[in-house]
């Protein structure tokens, strides 16, 4: 059995821990979550659950073993909206409330007055009661694409916000009107920064405000979006919510619920299966509405990270260690391979190099490129990262 040296490592002089970020760009286009699998608003890559609190959205149809899934898309609101009507029949309006109260919860915590749940807020301070959001659709992206954290000033959502009745077509297109002018609008995070500027932090981590590019020097708020928890939160508010079939390219239609359609009627902008957001909102599933704004999503994009922690141990090699090797092919008979002569000093060549511990048990192992040669006229420094 060969014989074993061991050189000992100094934790406090020959150990050092670091930690490097690494980003990768994610675009997700429109065209993943509404058309390319299926006929909108039918996919193979949409899935609907029997309990009907969200909708999930994979980059192949789900029954795919190959198959990943992008996000999950859901909607709700706070109790105090004007959509949360006691005593009226609304489609899953609890469910809508309790979802709404769930991602308040773990996001933002209880207020600390008469402790119910915080409300969302489009600005950094949640405490302030400013810039409400009571109704909110919720984008929550899966940690496949996010990693550890979505980079700060770098996300990016562009949404239509035409309406889906247009010259008598139902579920037109909501990124241009029928007059062919552009209805889409792009909301960013481009004031938060990787210092933390521009940024807050809440329970459920860092946020940074979603701001739509306009005439005012900062933008208007429009939404937040949580950077750990990989979290978009959207006002309603981004879509016009005036009566359904108002006159102009933009009829306010959010959502053409075809389950309502009346078979052998014609496209009617005023017919009960056309919903304006606020109507969408609190009158369709959570299903339906998550059609409408999966319909609406023109392009996500932002640049992931992934935190590597690493452990990085220096091996010293001195010059009178590591001369020789016990490995049997090192001699042929009494000479040593690696010597043209007798006299000539012992000369090695470091392949591996083995961490153990207190011990002697190995632990890890570390492979060089190609073999490093080592002799009696040498010492070196052999540099070992882990990484987690």
């Amino acid at each position: 059995m060969p014989i074993l040296n061991y050189e000992p490592i100094n934790p406090a002089t020959d150990v050092t821990l670091t930690k490097t970020l690494l980003h990768e760009a994610v675009p997700l286009t429109g065209a993943i979550v509404s058309g390319t699998y299926g006929i909108y608003p039918n996919g193979g890559n949409i899935k609907n659950y029997s309990h009907g609190q969200f909708q999930s959205v994979f980059d192949y149809p789900y029954l795919s073993s190959s198959a990943n899934h992008i996000f999950d898309l859901t909607m709700g609101y706070d109790e105090s909206s004007a959509l949360s009507a006691s005593g009226v029949d609304r489609p899953q309006q609890a469910k809508k409330i309790n979802m709404y109260n769930q991602f308040s919860q773990v996001l933002l915590g209880f207020t600390g007055s008469d402790n119910q749940v915080e409300i969302f807020e489009s600005d950094l301070n949640i405490s302030d009661n400013n810039n409400q959001m009571k109704e909110v659709f919720f984008i929550s992206l899966s940690r496949l694409l996010m990693k550890d954290q979505i980079k700060k000033g770098t996300f990016s959502i562009s949404l239509g916000t035409g309406s889906v009745f247009q010259n008598g077509v139902a579920n037109g297109n909501p990124f241009v009107n029928a007059s062919g002018t552009n209805t889409t609008m792009t909301l960013t995070d481009a004031s938060a920064s990787a210092d933390d500027t521009g940024t807050a932090i809440c329970n459920g981590g860092e946020y940074g405000v979603l701001y739509h590019a306009d005439d005012t020097a900062t933008g208007t708020p429009k939404g937040v979006v949580f950077y750990q928890a990989g979290i978009v939160a959207l006002t309603a508010s981004i879509w016009p919510t005036g009566a359904a079939g108002a006159a102009g390219d933009n009829q306010n239609i959010f959502y053409n619920d075809t389950t309502r359609d009346v078979p052998g009627d014609a496209p009617n902008p005023t017919a009960a299966s056309n919903y304006t957001v606020d109507a969408c909102m609190a009158s369709a599933s959570i299903s339906g509405a998550c059609d409408a704004i999966r319909r609406r999503i023109e392009s996500i994009s932002f640049n992931n990270t992934t935190e590597l922690n690493s452990t990085i141990y220096f091996c010293r090699v001195p010059f009178n260690k590591f001369n020789y090797s016990s490995n049997n092919t090192y001699v042929s008979g009494s000479k040593i391979r690696v010597k043209n002569f007798a006299s000539d000093p012992p000369v090695t060549y470091i392949t591996t190099v083995g961490l153990y511990s207190a011990t002697n048990e190995l632990l890890a192992i570390a492979k060089l490129s190609e073999p490093l040669r080592k002799s009696i006229t040498t010492d070196m420094t052999l540099r070992v990262r882990l990484d987690y």
